[in-house]
């Protein structure tokens, strides 16, 4: 399991640094592309691949090219967005598996003129490697995702709307504007209006994870279904909303130091009164807030794992999980076992 925990890792770790410099959904691509990459690279690494042959595999996922961010948009945004990653490290075995094989790769897939990744999908930009380069920068503040089922750029919004839920509830009908200040990639990714389609719609809507919690003060999986969005409740503090850049979010969510990922909620009524306006920058399950966020994770992990196997081995597996120094030893197999229904 050691082997296990050092490639997933290397594979955040390349994922995301990747990812820091390089604006792929600014061109229309979306960041599964990295998991395709990441993902052959480790998964060549341990099937015995040489320096060589892993070169070779990462050839083959650019030659593959971009993957569109069309299902994760309106009119478009569907339930593709969860399996698209299950999709992309399968790919990366499959590349790996072929280059072990001896199938060929293609150096210059990048920078190739006309025909290379850069000049085709990539609007002619390089590709840059952080000055940082890979170590352990993304798993010391990788940001899980522990008190809401909610697209990151918006758990600090949902967290300001359960605070305003007291103050709002019964008075729901008096409100004539709800302005909501988010960060740049908020605005570019999940500022919705108009009808959504399906439940993929709606975690990937601002609007839709902002109105929930101030109508029941709590936001689940099961609000993204069709009985609860047909609440007409949702849709009319929709239309009351307007979401703007606050620049200094910005800011912080693309400072190294911070990696903040701000939101800010203001209410307004008919009467001219309105809320205080409540800002919360880091969500729980960021570095900032280790802490307190730790503990909620282990309680989500052994929530989770006891509705899916039996008591018994769900004991085992929370043992074993405690226990690293037991646990890097356990071989892949054994662990696997544990989970098996």
């Amino acid at each position: 399991m050691r082997d296990v925990l050092l490639a997933m890792i290397q594979a955040h770790e390349i994922q995301g640094v990747l990812a820091l410099e390089n604006g792929f959904n600014r061109v229309g691509l979306d960041h599964v592309l990295l998991v395709r990459i990441a993902s052959t690279a480790v998964a060549t690494r341990l099937l015995g691949g040489t320096r060589e042959q892993i070169i070779n595999a990462l050839s083959l996922a650019f030659v593959d090219g971009g993957a569109l961010r069309t299902y994760r948009h309106a009119p478009n945004t569907g339930s593709r967005k969860s399996w698209a990653a299950g999709d992309a490290t399968s790919r990366a075995v499959w590349y790996a598996l072929t280059a072990l094989k001896g199938e060929m790769g293609y150096p210059s897939v990048l920078t190739a003129k006309t025909w290379g990744f850069q000049d085709v999908l990539f609007r002619g930009k390089e590709i840059k490697i952080p000055a940082q380069g890979f170590g352990s920068y993304v798993m010391e503040n990788v940001l899980f995702k522990i008190s809401f089922p909610a697209e990151f750029h918006a758990q600090t919004a949902v967290e300001c709307a359960l605070v305003l839920h007291p103050k709002v509830s019964k008075r729901l009908d008096e409100i004539s504007r709800i302005v909501i200040e988010t960060q740049e990639s908020g605005v570019r990714i999940i500022d919705k209006t108009g009808p959504l389609n399906n439940p993929a719609d709606r975690d990937h809507c601002l609007q839709y994870m902002v109105a929930v919690p101030l109508i029941k003060g709590a936001l689940t999986a099961d609000d993204y279904e069709d009985k609860v969005a047909a609440d007409p409740r949702i849709d009319a503090l929709r239309a009351k909303m307007e979401v703007k850049e606050n620049p200094d979010f910005t800011r912080d969510y693309l400072d190294p130091a911070k990696r903040s990922i701000g939101n800010a909620i203001q209410i307004f009524f008919r009467d001219g009164s309105s809320t205080e306006r409540v800002a919360v920058e880091y969500p729980v399950g960021h570095r900032r807030r280790r802490r307190e966020g730790i503990p909620l994770l282990l309680e989500k992990f052994e929530k989770n794992l006891r509705l899916k196997i039996s008591a018994p081995k769900a004991g085992e597996v929370l043992e074993l999980c405690r226990n690293q120094s037991q646990l890097e030893k356990t071989s892949v197999g054994k662990f696997m076992e544990l989970f098996v229904v």
